[in-house]
């Protein structure tokens, strides 16, 4: 019997997702495999790291790992319970588990709320809390990651792109979620604030023992926060180990060629 730190947050087995192509007939439309049957487990307190390029399904994987998209075929299990047919207590269930940091924090913020607002919602959704202890929760998340509490009155377009992927990993971890899904959280800032987010990433997995599935085209940027490397390409897992055993010793050539292709615009940190 498996205990509770040995069971998965979230496992995927054998999962598919097949989508119709725009060629083909009407009535035969050819097959696009997004993702062509892999297996998957997130452990608690883990961080994987998912890095492939373009068009490779890491982003359509972790839709299905979030419950955003139910696979074709396969089964996704939370917790050790499927919910490949999900009902929407499952869903309900699924959005307290897992938390998602999307690629631009400008279209993932509502523009017309104030941040106080944007991270009381999900409280209010689920019903978490008192009107008091919600406040008290909503200046705990502000400090969390490293904003003033004048943040909490400003709206998106007054904060800088860094700002406002700190306010989504805020509202990320609102309702206290036992993994964080983060789908290229740093590809739309700028080179000089990258590193930080990755940073408070690090820090908050850490801090909160948090579980993280990490998605990048970078390997290199991956290396930092990931204790696991998954390789992607075409839909499939070509390679995945330990990150720092992958990255010394690459077995796939897709995996040599992303390391070749992809030199870090971050540097390692300086020994002292």
């Amino acid at each position: 019997m498996m205990t509770q730190d040995s069971t998965p947050i979230i496992e995927l087995k054998d999962v598919r997702v097949t989508y119709n192509a725009r060629t083909g007939s009407i009535f035969k439309p050819n097959k696009v495999n997004a993702i062509a049957g892999i297996d998957l487990a997130l452990m608690p307190k883990e961080t994987i790291g998912i890095v492939g390029e373009s068009g490779c399904g890491k982003s359509t994987t972790a839709n299905v790992m979030c419950g955003l998209l139910a696979p074709s075929s396969g089964e996704v299990l939370f917790k050790g319970k499927s919910v490949t047919k999900r009902t929407a207590a499952d869903r309900r269930r699924i959005g307290r588990v897992v938390s998602v940091v999307f690629q631009d924090p400008a279209t993932a913020l509502n523009a017309r709320m104030a941040v106080r607002d944007q991270l009381l919602d999900p409280l209010l959704v689920h019903k978490i809390g008192t009107k008091e202890s919600r406040e008290a929760r909503v200046k705990d998340l502000i400090a969390m990651v490293g904003l003033p509490d004048s943040a909490l009155d400003a709206l998106p377009g007054q904060l800088s792109g860094g700002q406002r992927q700190r306010v989504a990993i805020a509202r990320a971890l609102s309702i206290s979620p036992d993994a964080i899904i983060a789908d290229e959280p740093t590809s739309a800032l700028d080179v000089s604030v990258r590193a930080q987010i990755l940073n408070l990433l690090s820090d908050l997995k850490e801090e909160l023992g948090l579980s993280m599935v990490f998605i990048s085209h970078d390997i290199q940027t991956v290396r930092y926060v990931s204790d696991r490397i998954v390789v992607m390409n075409a839909g499939k897992i070509v390679e995945s180990g330990e990150a720092q055993a992958l990255l010394a010793n690459p077995r796939d050539a897709y995996t040599k060629k992303l390391l070749g292709a992809a030199p870090s615009l971050l540097h390692p940190p300086q020994q002292v």
